[in-house]
Order: structure tokens, then C-alpha cells, then sequence
């Protein structure tokens, strides 16, 4: 039985410290300090800031306000109906928000708007796999495993950063008038 190495290392962000965790396939996890179902690490996962310095890179252009698309090998694990949400999440616009309804409705499945929310949830990529940009049908923020606050910084970062390349420096001092 083949044994693989599974590398993990933490950064600091403005939502607090995140885990990344690797395979030689991609990026399979993003670990919140404080999530609502806390995870364990393995005592077989090797510390390596090198094996995952392309996704630390590409989250802290992100938190810069510089990077809109990752460009990472991504290996999550789940069900086929995870991944295949998960894939959606993938393909909503930075800085755009859509229901937990018009996810369900995007994979073809108008009804199973309950089943999209719990993978949603179990969503091992947040950030990188934008699933804070789902929100309630009234617009209410919703549950997230980094909790709201968080949700609240990720969709206004993108807001912010949306509007200034929308409209540059224009935009700010037309918002001043």
C-alpha cells in the first residue's frame, strides 16, 4: 500500500491564521483557527512552508487585493454531488453573490437547495473556492465555517476591490460628492 505524503503549513491573514494543506496532486484543505467543525491534524503530515508557498502566495495577492482567479492544482476529497457544487462555487464572479436556490439551480437541480447548502458548508476550500459569495435569497449572510465576521471581510474586500478596478480613482471621488 502506497503511502502519500500529505504536507500542511499555517499563514497569518486578515481572518485570522488559515492551515493549507497539500497532496502532490494540489491544494485539499483550508483550515479556519476557528471553525465551526474544528479539524485534527495527522501525526503522519509533514510541515512545509516550501510545498505550499504557491497557494500561500496566491492567498496573500488575494488579501492584498491584487489577485480575483487562483491559478492552483486543487485535490479536494468528497462525494460526487460535492464536487460537482464545489466545481459551481468555482465559476461565480469575484465580487458577485448568488443564492443558495441559483447554486441549485446552475447544477441543474432547482429543488435541492438544502443538499447544496450542506456541501457548501463542507466545502474544504474556502477563499480559493469562493463558497462566502453564497448567500441567503433575501441577501442575509448565512452560515460559514470561518464564521460570518469573516464572510463579512471576504465579500467586502471583493466589493472593494470590484469597485476600484471598476472605476479607479474616479470612482472614489465621484462616491465622495
Amino acid at each position: 500500500m502506497s503511502h502519500e505524503t500529505i504536507h500542511f503549513d499555517e499563514m497569518p491573514s486578515p481572518v485570522g491564521p488559515l492551515r493549507l494543506v497539500a497532496d502532490a496532486h494540489g491544494l485539499r484543505q483550508i483550515w479556519f483557527k476557528t471553525e465551526r467543525h474544528p479539524k485534527q491534524s495527522s501525526p503522519d503530515w509533514v510541515r512545509s512552508t516550501a510545498a505550499l508557498a504557491f497557494a500561500r502566495a496566491q492567498l496573500e495577492e488575494y488579501f492584498a487585493g491584487e489577485r480575483q482567479h487562483f491559478e492552483l492544482p486543487l485535490h479536494p476529497a468528497g462525494t460526487p454531488f460535492q464536487l460537482e457544487v464545489w466545481e459551481e462555487l468555482g465559476r461565480i464572479p469575484y465580487g458577485v453573490t448568488i443564492s443558495y436556490g441559483e447554486l441549485a439551480r446552475r447544477i441543474d437541480k432547482p429543488l435541492a437547495m438544502r443538499a447544496v447548502g450542506a456541501a457548501n458548508g463542507r466545502n474544504p476550500l474556502p477563499i480559493v473556492v469562493p463558497c462566502h459569495r453564497v448567500i441567503g435569497a433575501d441577501g442575509s449572510l448565512t452560515g460559514f465555517g470561518g464564521g460570518l465576521p469573516t464572510k463579512r471581510f471576504l465579500l467586502a474586500l471583493e466589493q472593494r476591490t470590484a469597485h476600484g478596478d471598476l472605476f479607479g480613482d474616479a470612482g472614489e471621488r465621484l462616491a465622495e460628492r
